[in-house]
């Protein structure tokens, strides 16, 4: 009978240990966030886009389009993949960085990842949203946020050569 007492309270401070670390361990779920960009001459521009697209969600996680992709539908990066990965990873919206990503999201591609959302700028036309991103639209996961007008990779490199001539 001596021992009956501090066993009950032993066992009454092991229960509500274990309920306290169970509710200390338990963190909703990430809301995971995926963009996918050039991000050449890394701008004022990219940045904003980035912020747009953190919001939707908890973690950003930002695909890279590798430079040999790029160069088929646009021109060869200035920056190469290593450059542009060191600079979007030092952004503070940005949680994670996957260079070489697809230039079409897949739906093994959002389930290797855990992507809840996909977002892009509004700048494409319907047939080009359609065929980079037909698999997240399908799976009612995509959103667009508007393109930031003002300053784009091509505006910077028109400016650094309308300088360049004016000086030389």
């Amino acid at each position: 009978m001596l021992f009956k007492r501090p066993l009950l309270i032993i066992l009454a401070v092991v229960v509500v240990s274990t309920i306290t670390l169970k509710r200390a361990c338990f963190k909703p779920k990430q809301r995971r966030v995926y963009v996918d960009m050039v991000a050449d001459m890394f701008h004022p521009g990219h940045v904003a886009f980035l912020k747009q697209a953190r919001a939707f969600g908890d973690y950003l996680i930002v695909g890279l389009n590798n430079d040999e992709d790029v160069k088929s539908y646009k021109r060869l990066p200035i920056m190469n993949l290593e450059e542009r990965t060191q600079a979007v990873s030092a952004c503070k919206y940005v949680d994670e960085v996957i260079p070489n990503c697809p230039l079409r999201v897949t739906d093994e591609f959002i389930d290797q990842h855990k992507i809840d959302v996909v977002v892009h700028g509004d700048d494409f036309n319907p047939e080009t949203i359609q065929h980079y991103y037909g698999v997240p639209i399908r799976r009612n996961m995509f959103k667009t946020v508007p393109y930031t007008k003002g300053v784009s990779t091509s505006d910077l490199i028109r400016r650094i050569r309308a300088r360049a001539e004016g000086e030389i």
